[in-house]
C-alpha cells in the first residue's frame, strides 16, 4: 500500500477499494486482540457470515458488522467511502470541504457534510489527563466580519451578541505537548479559570496575556503575564504557540469552510486540534497513515445521528 515516499491518497483509494481490506483495517483498530466483540452481549464467541460480511454471535444469536458501535453505524455507505473521507480529513492541513469529499468518493454534498461531521466526532480527544509543565492560555474571537454581512444579518447578529456576532474560542497549549480548544460563552473570570483548573495540573506554569479574567491564577499556579501593549515576548514568556494555532484555525475556517455556524464550531476546533496534536515535530515524525490509524482507533463509542447534528434533539460536546 505504501510508496517509498510515504502513503498517498491514490494508494489509499487503491487499497480500500477491496471491501475486505476495509473490514480488516477497522477490525484491527477496534479489537487489538483480533477477536471481535459482540456489541449486544459483549461475548467473543462468534462465526463469520461470508455472504453478508458480518459476524453472528453464538451466545445471543445477534448479527453485527464492523460498523456496529462506531461513527459508521447505520450508514448505508460502504466502508471504502468512509475510510477515504477520513484519510482526507486527517491528512489535509487546511481541512477538506464537503464538496471535495463528495466529488472524490461519489456521494452527494449533503451526505459528505454529514460524513465529515460524524468523523469529527471521532477526532474528539477525551482529555483523560491534565496538562502540565509550561502552559500557554489564550482566547480568540471567531466569526464573520460585520462589514461583509448584509445589513439585516449584521443587525441581527449585533442584537444577539455584544461581541459583534462572533463566537469565543478558548485554548490551552502545553509546551511540547497537546492543545485543547473549546467554545466558551464569555471571557469572565469564573468561566476561563474554571476551564483552566479543569484541564491544567495545579502548580504548572501558566502564560497568559494581560486580560483581567486571568488575575488570581497565581494562587494555584505559577502565573506569568505578557503585556501585548508593550511586548509580545519576554524570554520564554509568550503565547505565540497558541496564537499560531489560532491562525491555523482561522485559515482553515475562512479558506476551506468559508462559513461555519456557531452551533458546529466546536467540531471544527476538534478537527484542527487533532491535526495539530499529531503534526510532525523534531521529536516525532508522523505519516498520513499514522494519523489515519490514530483516528481510526477512536471511532468506537462515538455515534452521531442526523437528528443530533442538525440540532433537532439535545446533544453534548
Amino acid at each position: 500500500m505504501m510508496s517509498e515516499q510515504g502513503p498517498t491518497l491514490t494508494e489509499a483509494i487503491r487499497f480500500f477499494s477491496n471491501p475486505q481490506n476495509c473490514i480488516d483495517a477497522v477490525a484491527a483498530m477496534r479489537w487489538a486482540d483480533g477477536r471481535p466483540t459482540c456489541p449486544v452481549c459483549g461475548k467473543q464467541d462468534h462465526y463469520w457470515l461470508a455472504t453478508q460480511s458480518r459476524w453472528k454471535c453464538k451466545a445471543c444469536k445477534k448479527q453485527f458488522s464492523v460498523k456496529a458501535g462506531t461513527v459508521f453505524e447505520d450508514s448505508p455507505l460502504p466502508l471504502d467511502k468512509w475510510l477515504i473521507a477520513l484519510w482526507m480529513l486527517v491528512s489535509c492541513k487546511n481541512g477538506i470541504s464537503s464538496y471535495e469529499v463528495a466529488a472524490t468518493v461519489g456521494v452527494t454534498q449533503k451526505s459528505a457534510w454529514f460524513m465529515l461531521q460524524r468523523l469529527r466526532k471521532a477526532l474528539q480527544d477525551e482529555h483523560k489527563t491534565k496538562l502540565g509543565g509550561t502552559v500557554e492560555v489564550d482566547e480568540s474571537f471567531i466569526g464573520g466580519k460585520a462589514r461583509n454581512m448584509h445589513i439585516s444579518k449584521r443587525r441581527k447578529k449585533m442584537e444577539l451578541s455584544n461581541r459583534g456576532g462572533k463566537s469565543i474560542a478558548f485554548g490551552i497549549l502545553e509546551r511540547g505537548g497537546k492543545v485543547r480548544a473549546m467554545v466558551v460563552d464569555d471571557r469572565e473570570r469564573a468561566t476561563l479559570q474554571g476551564k483552566i483548573k479543569k484541564n491544567v495540573e495545579s502548580g504548572a506554569e501558566i502564560l497568559t496575556d494581560e486580560l483581567h479574567s486571568y488575575w488570581g491564577l497565581e494562587k494555584e499556579y505559577v502565573h506569568e503575564i505578557v503585556n501585548h501593549a508593550a511586548e509580545y515576548v519576554r524570554g520564554h514568556v509568550h503565547t505565540n504557540g497558541l496564537e499560531n494555532f489560532w491562525s491555523l484555525v482561522k485559515r482553515c475556517l475562512n479558506g476551506t469552510y468559508v462559513s461555519v455556524a456557531p452551533f458546529h464550531l466546536f467540531r471544527y476546533l476538534d478537527e484542527q486540534s487533532f491535526r495539530f496534536n499529531h503534526r510532525n515535530t523534531k521529536e516525532r515524525k508522523l505519516s498520513n497513515a499514522d494519523r489515519f490509524a490514530i483516528a481510526l482507533s477512536q471511532i468506537a463509542g462515538k455515534r452521531l445521528t442526523w437528528m443530533e447534528v442538525t440540532g433537532q434533539v439535545g446533544q453534548t460536546a
